[in-house]
């Protein structure tokens, strides 16, 4: 007899350009570099479904487009049917737009609240990749992360409200295995 899995609904949110439909290839574990490279900008809402061990999850991958956030804001409570939880991205490296993202953030929360729908909420701050602090635009990106957005992302979540903040990147994804090698050390 087997178990069944019970079902989880996640929407994933962001502005355009944060990184939200590469969070959802890692997480379903594509590890073809030709997919990132051929990923084209999420136009409304794409539905994923994923089988884990423990769930099945339906993934709401939501293009962040201008004219796509006013309309899921105006008409968010269609979206919001058995809801588990929202994972919010941030682009880190768009450090001019953090003032928006933060704003759309608020208004997510403020129709949770409005509607009296309690989930977890997870924000990756996004695109925190390796050696980034070597390009000198961003060689004080931790403190400028945690002054703009961590800091002000735990101030706005109500205390009712359980989240959690991740630096994320889609290089964790890659795994490097040496084979073989010819040269010197």
């Amino acid at each position: 007899m087997t178990e069944s899995k019970s079902l989880k609904k996640i929407l994933l949110m962001g502005l355009d350009n944060s990184g939200k439909t590469s969070i959802l290839l890692s997480l379903k574990e594509d590890t073809n570099l030709l997919s990132f490279l051929s990923l084209k900008p999420t136009k409304g809402l794409k539905i994923e479904s994923l089988d884990t061990n423990q769930y099945d999850l339906n993934i709401w991958d939501f293009g962040g487009q201008e004219q796509y956030r006013e309309d899921y804001l105006v008409n968010f409570y269609k979206y919001t049917e058995l809801l588990n939880k929202i994972i919010y991205v941030i682009d880190v490296q768009d450090i001019e737009r953090y003032d928006l993202a933060l704003e759309y953030l608020q208004n997510i929360i403020t129709l949770l609240a409005r509607d009296r729908i309690i989930v977890d909420i997870t924000v990756f701050l996004h695109k925190y990749d390796p050696n980034l602090t070597k390009n000198p635009k961003f060689e004080n990106i931790s403190n400028i992360v945690n002054e703009k957005l961590v800091n002000r992302i735990s101030e706005m979540i109500p205390l009712e409200y359980n989240f959690e903040i991740f630096q994320t990147t889609i290089y964790t994804v890659f795994e490097q295995n040496l084979i073989k090698k010819r040269g010197n050390q």
